[in-house]
């Protein structure tokens, strides 16, 4: 790839739309499901159309809008149509119900509100309603069922114009799901979005004669993460609206996709699929898996290198509040794929942080702390930045990690999913890493339940693989017990599920899981 195929220096979303368009106006950037193909410069005169038809409902600069979309075409254009304006969006993942809807349109007073109308047998027009209920204020409710608004676009002021990092606007609000307290509004600027972008690129060696793939929600923080990567580098995604391995590796196929993934999830059900049929590549032109958002058990990548074919798996590790913090590369060793997150991506300055607050040294645990262009500037409750930051201005993580002395970071957990168990704190990735090896199983959770007498005890919570003809909490008990596992830290109850409680990118949910199996 040649430097002029690379753009760098944006300093807005519309920016690096409107210059990607005149590099490569005609090569091809969203690729549907059913084949319909946009191509760069084709989407940058449609979203200035959708920019035009929006301003004439009444959006401008600073202007809040929210959106509840599947990941389609008109969602990446309306999204970037908005950022023509200059409008602070507040994307919400489709699975969101009236709890996380009804505090987003309230708490940033968004004054538009687009859905699908129903889909997937979803009426998210009455999710809306329900959410809005007893509301001072109602936005206006828009669904695209019929397409996205258009107008001439001579119509349009000039674009807002970029500044300094620091001086940059807030253009985009994301809400964490909360467990038992309300969601957090995660603030982000074009840039910080960009930066993240970036890094995930750069550490993918991504260039224009890729094809990517967006086969999770786009309304994730990783969907404009993703968009950038595209955009800097010059490739097209294939969307997927909903995903489904047997459903979305034809299609794939069919555009030679060389990097699909998301999370952990989609690795596991790709593996399935490649087990179906041994030998016969489900992905030929496949380059690497990539993805995010849960932890990885090392056996994975070297699943899908063997299986499935090309780098095998390339992780990384963000957050809603840091998109990227750090990435593996596919120039990195089969040891540092399988055993870490990667290292931190440009412009990241990661530290780890020990439970006493020493400045940790290599190889040595502690939280992972993040400063750099890519993090957030702050909650929409500003009350919440204070314990969010250190005397630094690094971000906490809440995540437990090294950083080893070759550079890579490699995660040990959360510390709120730590399990103290008589007073002696136990890592579930741990476990659950040596689980996942188990040839029964092919998903698990391991979590902490209240106990009595121990404080808490280790539930492990598997999925089986189809041939398996059950498992007992005793296999389980030998075979952590055969691997050299401490006794402390071996499962004392095990639950057999088919499905799981999953976040926006496929992450168990394990507050979900913690309440399901407290009283067994």
């Amino acid at each position: 790839m040649s430097t002029s195929d690379t753009l760098t220096g944006a300093r807005t979303m519309w920016e690096l739309v409107d210059r990607r368009a005149q590099a490569s106006p005609n090569h091809p950037m969203l690729i549907a499901a059913d084949g319909e193909t946009v191509t760069f410069g084709a989407f940058r005169d449609r979203a200035e159309r959708v920019a035009a038809g929006l301003q004439g409902m009444g959006v401008t600069t600073g202007s809040v809008v929210s959106w509840q979309l599947p990941t389609r075409i008109d969602t990446v254009v309306l999204s970037i149509a908005l950022s023509r304006l200059g409008a602070v969006q507040n994307p919400i993942i489709h699975l969101y119900r009236e709890r996380e809807v009804g505090f987003a349109l309230r708490q940033t007073g968004a004054s538009l509100f687009v859905i699908p109308g129903t889909w997937r047998d979803v009426d998210f027009g009455a999710i809306a309603d329900r959410a809005l209920a007893g509301a001072p204020t109602r936005p206006t409710v828009l669904s695209i069922d019929a397409g996205l608004p258009e107008a001439d676009p001579d119509v349009l002021p000039p674009p807002p114009p970029g500044t300094t990092p620091d001086d940059a606007p807030i253009r985009w609000i994301y809400y964490t799901s909360g467990s038992t307290a309300d969601p957090k509004g995660v603030q982000h600027t074009d840039q910080t979005l960009i930066a993240g972008g970036w890094g995930l690129a750069r550490a993918l060696d991504m260039g224009p004669d890729d094809v990517g793939s967006i086969a999770f929600p786009f309304a994730h923080i990783a969907g404009p993460d993703y968009l950038v990567t595209m955009l800097s580098f010059g490739f097209p995604a294939i969307l997927v609206e909903s995903f489904s391995a047997p459903d979305v590796l034809p299609i794939f196929r069919a555009h030679g996709a060389t990097m699909v993934g998301g999370s952990t999830a989609f690795y596991v059900a790709y593996l399935g699929e490649q087990r179906k049929t041994p030998g016969d590549p489900i992905l030929p032109s496949l380059r690497l898996m990539s993805g995010g958002g849960a932890a990885k058990p090392p056996e994975v990548h070297f699943e899908v290198r063997d299986e499935i074919g090309g780098r095998g798996v390339v992780h990384g590790y963000g957050m809603t509040e840091v998109p990227m913090i750090s990435n593996g590369s596919p120039h990195d060793t089969d040891e540092q794929l399988a055993n870490t997150d990667g290292k931190p991506v440009d412009g990241a300055d990661v530290r780890i942080v020990t439970l006493d607050g020493r400045i940790a040294g290599a190889d040595e645990e502690g939280e992972v702390r993040v400063k750099g262009p890519m993090v957030f500037h702050g909650y929409t409750d500003p009350s919440l930045d204070a314990d969010a930051f250190d005397a630094d201005g690094y971000f906490r993580t809440g995540d437990l990690g090294r950083l080893r002395g070759d550079g890579h970071l490699t995660l040990t957990g959360r510390l709120k999913d730590v399990i103290v168990r008589k007073g002696e704190n136990i890592s579930a990735k741990e476990i659950e890493d040596l689980l996942y090896t188990h040839p029964k199983v092919v998903e698990v959770a391991v979590i902490g339940l209240p106990d009595p007498q121990r404080g808490e005890r280790v539930c492990a919570v598997v999925q089986l693989a189809d041939d398996a003809d059950g498992l007992e909490l005793a296999e389980i008990v030998d075979f952590c017990g055969a691997a050299g596992l401490m006794t402390q830290k071996i499962p004392e109850q095990l639950e057999v599920r088919t499905d799981w409680p999953r976040a926006g990118t496929g992450k168990i949910v394990k507050k979900t899981l913690r309440d399901e199996y407290a009283g067994a």
